[in-house]
């Protein structure tokens, strides 16, 4: 039977810029809610508003009660979905229709 090193060479992936955060540690899920928050707020500003305008206050508001790293992140996917469902509105109000198209 041969004796088998137990200590592990780190890898660069182990390296954590953050010394709060230890090394090799994925990202929480409270982390990828507030990236999907952000994410689903810019795109609802172009496409699909009255579907992620409101994904996009749900995932802000779970990051932000997980306590998020992301803080900023978090709110700024808030303020997108809020931003989302305000052109949506705007838009029904101007042209009573839910569409970009001046028709």
């Amino acid at each position: 039977m041969t004796m088998e090193r137990t200590l592990a060479t780190p890898s660069l992936d182990d390296v954590s810029a953050d010394p709060e955060k230890p090394a090799g540690r994925r990202p929480s899920g409270a982390d990828d809610y507030a990236v999907a928050s952000f994410v689903a707020g810019l795109t609802g500003l172009l496409v699909f508003n009255l579907v992620l305008g409101p994904c996009a206050l749900v995932f802000g508001s779970m990051a932000l009660a997980n306590r998020t790293t992301r803080r900023g992140r978090a709110v700024l996917g808030l303020t997108l979905g809020a931003a989302d469902l305000i052109v949506i509105s705007v838009l029904v109000t101007i042209n009573g229709t839910v569409s970009w198209s001046a028709d």
